[in-house]
């Protein structure tokens, strides 16, 4: 039965660099392969690693996924309270098999890879994708926001 995520106590987490977040990722990569990993929410280590790598790829490539206008409405003012406090647990995107995309399962290294690569590519070079949901934004802005995302994420990781 999956864990309803709204309700679990997470550890908190809090990124400033795409640096922490890479090391962070490092060291939950280290927990799942001596197993000794605990999870506090429904995906394992590389679900985690490959959803937060797949939104951060798509600062450059289109996003499949495209927010109704009423989603727009409601959560663009809310922009700056998410890139500067974080994102709320247990949110689903609407007519969206499993609610979200990229959760998929894999050797933990390959996820880890395909997270420092998309990590250190938005650090490298300007988006050139909208959000789906808050449309064109800085780099500094896409940064934060895969930092929340990437915080809310690792934050079931217990340990």
């Amino acid at each position: 039965m999956p864990v309803d995520t709204t309700k679990v106590h997470r550890r908190p987490l809090r990124f400033n660099t795409i640096d922490e977040a890479i090391a962070e990722a490092r060291r939950i990569t280290a927990l799942a392969q001596s197993g000794t990993i605990e999870y506090l929410g429904n995906w394992d280590a590389s679900q985690i690693l490959n959803h937060l790598a797949g939104w951060a790829e798509h600062a450059f490539t289109p996003n499949p996924v495209q927010a109704p206008w009423l989603i727009k409405l409601l959560v663009r003012p809310l922009k700056n309270r998410f890139l500067n406090k974080g994102l709320p647990s247990g949110r689903h995107i609407p007519k969206i098999p499993e609610g979200t995309t990229h959760t998929q399962k894999g050797p933990i290294d390959a996820a880890l890879a395909r997270f420092e690569k998309a990590f250190t590519h938005l650090q490298t070079e300007i988006p050139t994708q909208p959000s789906p949901v808050f449309g064109r934004m800085t780099q500094p802005e896409y940064i934060k926001l895969n930092l929340r995302h990437a915080e809310l994420h690792m934050s079931f990781v217990a340990g």
